[in-house]
């Protein structure tokens, strides 16, 4: 008997993730979006959330689900693997395997182009995509897998600043807010907002887009990130950009989110990674036993 992880399990459930996540918002970020349109007052802000609403609704309940934005984003996938989970082999084929079928059996809209010489290949697979991340999770059994495919238009306001270390915090707010206000209604908005501070230019990104898998309302664990968390919050929905940027009084952005890594002495890297209203994102876990556990979805 082989002691590898079978294979097969993990691409089932990465399908289900890739249809989950195209089809269904989880519950926080619908529930969000709800409460926003209640709460907005500007009325061509509120049609327009209206809509979100209605649209994300229909594609929801329709049968079967569909695809609840026409662009159905690049596929990048979160992997923590447990130290106690049993050996697992040839994971990228394996969710490279899992892109291309979800991308025949949602369906979803190819969006693998080459950058050099042109060409969509089809099925959402190509050079480095779908993009994998992996992390550890000491103790654990379990496989964790999130699907996060990322739409284009707001990737296109995703920004990097290399702020001189002088600009401290001040200059980091000045750094979030301005990129937003640059973006205005382009990425699609209400916005998730994933701020990544500190490290490194390429670990400050990573940070950032890492931040827009968290749940919406979660705060940092530092009581001090999470009072700038909620800082940028207030000062984004006072921008008055708006739901689609129609203008609006709350629905500019749903949350802002920030990670920090320590920097070296002559650096303050500042990242802003941007996520449409349409959050998708969709978890499961994966036990020895190859039981599924589906975290934001609930599998019917």
């Amino acid at each position: 008997m082989s002691d590898t992880f079978d294979n097969a399990i993990i691409e089932d459930t990465a399908v289900k993730l890739l249809r989950f996540a195209a089809t269904q918002l989880p519950s926080d970020v619908s529930k969000a979006l709800k409460n926003m349109h209640e709460q907005e007052v500007n009325p061509p802000s509120k049609a327009a959330l209206k809509t979100i609403v209605d649209n994300f609704t229909m594609a929801e309940t329709a049968t079967p689900p569909l695809p609840l934005c026409q662009d159905t984003g690049i596929h990048i996938y979160y992997v923590n693997i447990g130290e106690n989970f049993p050996k697992i082999k040839g994971i990228e084929e394996t969710l490279r395997k899992a892109s291309a079928r979800a991308t025949e059996e949602v369906p979803l809209r190819p969006n693998a182009v080459n950058p050099i010489v042109g060409g969509n290949t089809g099925d959402n697979t190509g050079r480095h995509i779908p993009f994998i991340n992996y992390d550890f999770i000491p103790g654990a059994d379990y496989l964790e897998i999130t699907a996060f495919p990322k739409g284009g238009g707001s990737e296109n306001m995703c920004a990097l600043g290399m702020l001189k270390p002088g600009q401290g915090i001040n200059g980091i707010k000045k750094f979030v807010i301005d990129i937003i206000i640059n973006a205005g209604g382009q990425p699609c908005p209400p916005v998730v907002v994933g701020v990544g501070i500190g490290g490194g230019a390429d670990i400050a990104l990573k940070l950032g887009k890492k931040q827009l898998l968290r749940p919406l309302g979660q705060r940092h664990s530092d009581p001090e990130i999470a009072k700038l968390e909620e800082d940028l919050l207030k000062a984004i929905n006072m921008t008055g950009i708006g739901s689609m940027g129609l203008g609006g009084e709350v629905s500019t952005a749903l949350d802002v989110k920030i990670e920090f890594a320590h920097r070296h002495p002559a650096s303050l890297p500042a990242a802003v990674a941007i996520q449409c209203w349409a959050a998708r994102r969709a978890t499961a876990r994966i036990y020895p036993d190859k039981r599924v556990e589906f975290v934001t979805h609930k599998e019917v």
